[in-house]
């Protein structure tokens, strides 16, 4: 496995966010938990007008903070990991905005809209939560088979929210049925993650599971991400390795 990786954070760097505090502790947790070093860099929206911007990392984490803003530059490079195959963490806004490309471009929602930016969407598949989850925690339980679940090793955790805006009902079934689907639930059956079948990582939760490292405990999913992303920088290299030697 690779020895070291680097994360590209796709987002607006706020420090006075608790979940951008959090997320370096996790980053460096999860590194020392898989023997790798981490390096990380704060990519903001508003500089990503291409997929050279977000080329080149090791793995993409679109991050709590939303509205981001330029909230095209963070579809941008969502839409680049999704089709390249490079692994994919999204928490909080990172969910929303990832459901949000995948309307956009896979079902052919061209106007899939946010809430939280564009009230006017016909096909708002981001809509106000019944319940606002501002400084919130709950059970979420985990789907069997699912990444998520493999990393976590367990069926059910304990996770902390920020959010007021969530997978609108109305659109669930049509976003869910494939290739994208929904692998975490709250008590109440209300989507809390979401997977990508058939890409080595694509991972996406309301909730944000990174506020555990304050706490100075590991995050299972970070740790899952950064794993992977070790293990598909690698697989890529040896690829570049073998073409070189045809030639």
């Amino acid at each position: 496995m690779k020895e070291s990786v680097t994360v590209g954070l796709i987002g607006d760097h706020n420090e006075s966010v608790t979940a951008h505090r959090a997320i370096p502790l996790a980053l460096k947790r999860a590194g020392e938990s898989a023997g790798i070093a981490i390096a990380f860099e704060w990519v903001p929206t508003e500089e990503i007008d291409s997929i050279a911007r977000v080329d080149g990392y090791d793995g993409l984490w679109c991050i709590p903070g939303s509205p981001y803003r330029n909230m095209d530059g963070a579809l941008l490079a969502i839409r680049h990991v999704r089709q390249s195959g490079i692994p994919f963490l999204g928490t909080c806004g990172g969910f929303q905005h990832a459901v949000v490309e995948y309307a956009r471009n896979v079902l052919g929602w061209a106007n899939a809209g946010h809430a939280e930016v564009d009230a006017d969407s016909p096909h708002m598949v981001i809509a106000p939560l019944e319940c606002a989850l501002v400084e919130a925690t709950g059970p979420v339980r985990l789907l069997v088979g699912s990444h998520i679940a493999a990393a976590y090793g367990r069926e059910e955790t304990i996770e902390g929210y920020h959010c007021r805006f969530g997978l609108n009902p109305r659109f669930q079934e049509e976003l869910v049925r494939g290739p994208l689907r929904a692998t975490a639930t709250d008590h109440a059956g209300d989507i809390r993650a979401i997977e990508l079948d058939g890409h080595p990582f694509f991972v996406a939760t309301l909730f944000q599971p990174e506020r555990a490292a304050l706490n100075g405990e590991d995050t299972p999913i970070v740790n899952a991400f950064v794993r992977a992303c070790a293990i598909e920088s690698n697989a890529t290299q040896s690829h570049e390795d073998a073409k070189a030697q045809v030639r």
